[in-house]
């Protein structure tokens, strides 16, 4: 029986008592159909502004154009979320809403402040300035942070640390971008169409060059500071409740002053943008990209340091820790049961990763006091998981833990052993490894 760590516990049974029936906006099918609905009346809206603004040609070319970066930064993000992948669904609800929701709020609020700025002060150029500088950091930032907000308050087990926040704030940013890069260079287009401008020279060429080129990961950048807060309040116990609310406010103040410094660079002089750019976000990004790296090997550590108890409790196979707990071993892994056992073997080989990792998180989370109501009953889910999985994963983890070991120098000892060093085996064989009690893994048991 493995001894593990004490948890805290937590009042009442999270799974007894009488179920009552949800209200009608309760129900899963009227959230999902609502929301659903939302995005759809916001995408349909957004694309009609955009296209009033920029015409069906500008808008053809802005969207050719504004798709490039798109996969090369989903990519990246993916790749963030390798060690606990998160649902699609996510990753498709907050693009979704970057790409419609945040940018139908954005195009709305920022063009009412403006006009109303204008019309208040009789000057239409300070009324732009101000809303560039002023407005649109609030406007954006808070409409993009929504999409986090939502994910960390409805899908709480999927969002379980920094990385988890960095993943969904820079998919949301970067719908966002989308949708604002074939509004500039639509509108780039068109000013060119007007003028005769070509080539290089245009001034679509410029936009191109500015707002993909050289910075497609602005919006990014500065919505993952907000999700760091968030990110962090994630890793903070329930009873923080002051932290857990400040953390998130204080990312997205630093999100908007660093999305104001960047809009107002071109009103610093002829070389405000490129300094703005050194000084600041290139710095920045860096930082931000070290950030995210370190975190994520923080994470395979901690794989690596929990889940030996539930080896030792019969759950998992004694070199599952290791291999769980290094990405070329995962890999190595998913491609030997493609190639023994075909595709669908290596789905349930990656689902069993993931499962893994989730289960490591929760037991690390419980071990440092901050246990959530439903400890018990996520432990036992995400063991069961593991376990109906088992016959598939075992053989190509222990496989890729073997090919990814250290070599280490065996000396024969002094003593006959069997079954080694050209001994022949003894007699008894080691026993299957039954089904392990729930007891045997009980964090509550000392």
């Amino acid at each position: 029986m493995a001894t593990v760590p004490p948890y805290p516990t937590h009042p009442g049974d999270p799974t007894g008592g009488a179920l009552r029936h949800a209200h009608w906006w309760q129900r899963k099918w009227v959230r999902y159909g609502g929301l659903s609905t939302l995005l759809a009346l916001s995408g349909l809206v957004i694309l009609a502004l955009v296209r009033e603004q920029t015409g069906t040609e500008g808008f053809l070319v802005g969207l050719g154009l504004a798709v490039l970066p798109v996969p090369l930064l989903m990519t990246a993000f993916r790749w963030l979320d390798r060690v606990e992948p998160g649902p699609w669904r996510n990753l498709l609800f907050s693009f979704a809403w970057g790409a419609c929701a945040a940018a139908l709020i954005a195009i709305i609020a920022n063009s009412f402040a403006t006009r109303w700025i204008a019309t208040a002060t009789a000057d239409p150029s300070s009324a732009d300035t101000l809303g560039a500088t002023v407005i649109a950091p609030v406007v954006e930032e808070s409409a993009k942070a929504a999409a986090v907000l939502l994910v960390f308050l409805f899908r709480r087990r999927d969002f379980t640390g920094i990385v988890d926040g960095v993943v969904i704030a820079g998919v949301t940013a970067t719908g966002f971008a989308f949708t604002e890069n074939i509004l500039y260079l639509g509108t780039a287009f068109g000013t060119d169409q007007l003028t005769g401008d070509t080539g290089i020279a245009s001034v679509t060429a410029a936009t191109f060059f500015v707002r993909i080129i050289m910075s497609p990961f602005a919006h990014p950048l500065f919505t993952v500071l907000t999700c760091i807060g968030f990110g962090i309040s994630a890793l903070s116990a329930e009873r923080h409740h002051l932290r857990r609310v400040l953390l998130p406010l204080s990312g997205l103040l630093l999100a908007m002053g660093m999305h104001a410094i960047w809009n107002g660079s071109s009103t610093f002089g002829e070389y405000g943008f490129f300094a703005v750019y050194a000084a600041f976000m290139v710095p920045a990004f860096g930082l931000l990209t070290w950030l995210v790296i370190w975190t994520r090997q923080r994470e395979l550590k901690t794989v690596r340091e929990e889940l030996p108890a539930y080896a030792v409790a019969g759950w998992l196979s004694p070199t599952e820790p290791y291999a769980l707990g290094s990405m070329r071993a995962r890999r190595l892994a998913r491609d030997y049961a493609r190639r023994h056992f075909g595709r669908p073997a290596a789905r349930a080989v990656a689902q069993y990763e993931a499962y893994a990792t989730s289960l490591a998180f929760l037991r690390h989370r419980g071990r440092r006091g901050r246990a959530e109501a439903d400890f018990v009953v996520r432990e036992r889910e995400l063991l069961a998981e593991l376990w109906w999985r088992r016959e598939v994963a075992r053989p190509a983890l222990d496989h890729a833990a073997r090919a990814t070991a250290p070599p280490v120098a065996v000396t024969a000892p002094p003593w006959p052993v069997y079954g080694v060093y050209g001994y022949p085996a003894g007699p008894a064989a080691y026993p299957a490894v039954p089904y392990p009690s729930y007891s045997s893994y009980n964090p509550y048991r000392t």
